[in-house]
């Protein structure tokens, strides 16, 4: 296969933690198609070999999500791949150097990956377009980009539109890193590939509630520009906990297809049911000092909701969902409580340790996907769109946030949401799980 990956915003905190050392476990595990060219794009005018040093910079930094040993084969092979092209996104001129960089590769298929701004889409796509390089006749064209999908419904619809407008839905894939954990999927594995005699057992005659759990033990970082602007609910709620949630609850697909699993996601988020009056709202203490965030922010920093899913296999059981940040602890799981007998519960934790598989970073995994043409971990239109549907009646219910301490389990307010129901928050001290 003669492929080239185009990394629009080579330069961005994103491609430097997440990317480019995904990029290097493909060359290490041989993943990467033989005739693979990656090119780096960014504005500013660099010297010849600049990108190489540019990778064996990112590589040698200290980075969270990437800890192993760099081997220097491996490394160098990467860096044979590499190219640097330079140029303003809102140029045509570029997008003529670009074509020109590509017939020269001999490049039969692209991949465009937008590690950039959703304000630049517009004109990044109209270029393509008219640079001829948003189709192919001798291969393929796909296009990644990164979430947010929009900010509510409306600006979700505007996005797929505009997508529409120059690519076709199974060009498009809609990345959200939390598809890509190697544990979400293993969910699905566990459900209905495995000898597990569980699964009958996931209904409303076995069940007593549901949590889905997102916590972290540290602040908002840099971020402050972006959170902001967005909140906890609409940062990982509209997305990360809802994939959480359809991964345990949905039914078995008739086939593991793409358009099969990502029927039986939709069909969950449709039932979902959004309870105005069942929603917590927090913000931590200090939150206003950050970096990037206005003074007088009422932006939350942690929420906690009920919702049911109205279906006949989870009628009547209920689902807590929470998510926060400069809490007691970090964890993120999904825990099943049953009524009574053996077993006590189902656990899936993803973080701190993800306790189901561990071989393969998701940005590697969904890198991957895309080159082979998978979309079955990626969002399409459809979905994104209920997911906002679903998200869109609680962010209106926003307020002035509750204050809470870090180093706690979050507002006091939260913690009645579902004591108030006779149960509690797994993972605390007074946890039975159980209703009483």
């Amino acid at each position: 296969m003669s492929l080239s990956l185009i990394i629009f915003g080579i330069t961005s905190n994103l491609a430097q933690k997440y990317l480019l050392p995904a990029l290097y476990d493909l060359e290490e595990k041989g993943l990467l198609p033989e005739n693979t060219s990656i090119i780096g794009v960014a504005r500013s005018p660099k010297e010849e070999g600049w990108i190489q040093e540019h990778l064996d910079l990112t590589l040698s930094k200290e980075n969270l999500h990437h800890k192993h040993t760099i081997q220097d084969p491996v490394k160098q092979a990467l860096l044979k791949r590499l190219h640097y092209l330079n140029g303003h996104l809102d140029d045509p001129e570029f997008y003529q150097r670009l074509h020109k960089k590509l017939t020269d590769l001999n490049s039969k298929n692209l991949i465009f990956y937008l590690a950039t701004y959703p304000e630049l889409y517009q004109a990044i796509f109209q270029n393509l377009k008219d640079s001829k390089l948003h189709k192919s006749k001798t291969g393929f064209v796909r296009l990644m980009i990164e979430k947010p999908f929009g900010q509510d419904l409306n600006s979700a619809k505007a996005l797929n539109k505009l997508l529409h407008q120059f690519f076709e839905e199974n060009q498009i894939y809609r990345l959200d890193h939390y598809l890509g954990k190697e544990t979400l999927r293993g969910i699905l594995e566990f459900r209905f590939k495995t000898s597990s005699n569980l699964q009958p057992l996931i209904d409303s005659r076995h069940i007593d509630h549901i949590q889905v759990t997102a916590i972290e033990n540290f602040g908002i970082g840099e971020r402050g520009a972006f959170y902001d602007r967005v909140g906890a609910l609409k940062d990982v709620g509209q997305n990360h906990l809802l994939q959480m949630l359809t991964a345990a609850t949905m039914d078995k697909p008739a086939k593991f297809t793409n358009e099969e699993v990502t029927s039986e996601r939709i069909k969950i988020l449709k039932k979902l049911t959004p309870l105005k009056d069942s929603v917590v709202f927090g913000q931590y203490q200090g939150y206003l000092s950050e970096k990037n965030v206005n003074p007088s922010s009422k932006t939350e920093t942690f929420f906690a909701l009920k919702t049911f899913i109205n279906n006949d296999r989870f009628k009547d059981i209920p689902i807590y969902i929470r998510a926060g940040k400069k809490l007691a602890q970090t964890l993120t799981e999904v825990v099943i409580v049953f009524k009574q007998g053996e077993p006590k519960l189902l656990r899936f934790k993803i973080q701190p340790e993800e306790q189901l598989l561990m071989s393969q970073d998701p940005y590697e995994a969904l890198i991957l996907d895309a080159i082979r043409g998978d979309q079955t971990f990626f969002n399409d239109a459809e979905e994104v769109e209920i997911q906002w549907a679903f998200i869109d009646p609680l962010a209106s219910k926003k307020g002035q946030p509750i204050i809470y301490q870090p180093g706690t389990d979050g507002p006091k307010e939260a913690d009645l949401l579902i004591r108030r129901d006779g149960r509690s928050w797994a993972g605390t001290q007074t946890s039975d799980f159980s209703k009483t």
